[in-house]
């Protein structure tokens, strides 16, 4: 081969490895943008895992207190069955007298309505079920065997649901409720989980308690009125559906009180009549377009299934009350305004 031959043939070459050199940097380069990529990812997946985990806590933090809430008011058989002879403990049966006489939790005293509350006397003007003065309310729920120290548990007979939580809005009212709570499921889930029953009555006690620390837990039909449009305020209808939507008649109109939202009773327990989930409870209430921070009032023809709304908002640590004059008190005021869904009147 030629001398020239050659030069060009080495020149060929040395373009070649100049062109190999090149498309070597540019796959460098490639991988080094893949590299910065993937970290890029890296960190970006870092981010939304810290976020996650962040609000993941703040769920938690949230929802701790409202657990130790529930807790602190829902009780189970088996706790009750492991503290049935406790020296401070209030056993109350809420319910049918002739069903505690056939069978009750060995201890438990029967309590009726009119033992924890007044009606007047007045049919035209007076209310069925109000809160006692606190004298009588401390003479009354002495006469039951509660003293300053005791630890009381109200559980219901067959469905009497909201007569028990009617009973546990007047023990909270007497400043008895951090010491007060329900049997979950009842008497139904006492006999279910296998603990024995008895028809022996306990011995009488009367108790021993000082003046009451009363907390306020009803607002009046006044404070109803000036919160109808208040944006924090919500008001809860208790009752049935066919009152709230104007189907059936309630008290002396039909219908419900303006701006209230339905919330049945008997939606805060399962159909086993236990309580529902927290989470199940927080669905319910965020239906109705109650925020977490919202003070809800409650009300239902005469105050006591309101109850069941209120002890379930409770259990969420929400601020609750109840218009414990209800809808007997609202609908005979011809002054004060009525939605009726049914006709679309007011």
């Amino acid at each position: 081969m030629s001398f020239r031959a050659k030069s060009v043939s080495s020149r060929a070459k040395s373009v070649s490895s100049r062109a190999k050199s090149v498309s070597f940097r540019a796959k460098s380069v490639s991988f080094r943008a893949k590299s910065v990529s993937f970290r890029a990812k890296s960190v970006s997946f870092r981010a939304k895992s810290r976020n996650l985990h962040l609000t993941l806590l703040a769920a938690l933090i949230v929802a701790a207190p409202a657990q130790a809430q529930r807790a602190s008011l829902v009780t189970s058989s088996a706790w009750l069955a492991n503290h049935l002879k406790d020296p401070d403990l209030v056993l109350l049966h809420v319910g049918d007298k002739a069903e505690y006489e056939k069978a009750h939790i060995p201890g438990a005293r029967y309590v009726a309505m009119q033992d924890v509350s007044v009606t007047s006397q007045d049919r035209e003007k007076g209310l069925i079920l109000e809160l006692p003065t606190p004298d009588t309310l401390r003479a009354r729920l002495a006469a039951i065997g509660i003293s300053d120290n005791s630890r009381i548990v109200v559980y219901y007979g067959n469905d009497w649901v909201s007569p028990s939580t009617r009973i546990m809005l007047t023990l909270d009212n007497a400043g008895f409720g951090s010491r007060s709570a329900i049997l979950d499921g009842g008497m139904n889930a006492w006999k279910a989980e296998g603990h024995e029953a008895t028809t022996d009555d306990p011995v009488a006690k009367t108790g021993q308690l000082s003046a009451l620390k009363i907390k306020p837990v009803t607002v009046s039909i006044d404070y109803v009125q000036q919160h109808l449009a208040s944006p924090n305020v919500k008001i809860i209808d208790a009752r049935a559906a066919v009152f709230y939507d104007g189907v059936e008649m309630g008290s002396s109109r039909k219908g419900h009180i303006p701006s209230a939202k339905s919330i049945p009773f008997t939606e805060a327990t399962d159909d086993k009549l236990r309580m529902k989930t927290a989470a199940q409870l927080e669905e319910l209430f965020a239906k109705a377009g109650v925020g977490p921070k919202d003070t809800i009032v409650a009300y239902c023809h005469i105050g006591q299934q309101g109850t069941a709304v209120v002890f379930a908002a409770r259990t969420l640590g929400r601020t609750v009350y109840l218009f414990d004059g209800s809808f007997q008190e609202w609908g005979r005021r011809m002054d004060l305004p009525v939605e009726n869904p049914a006709d679309g009147k007011k």
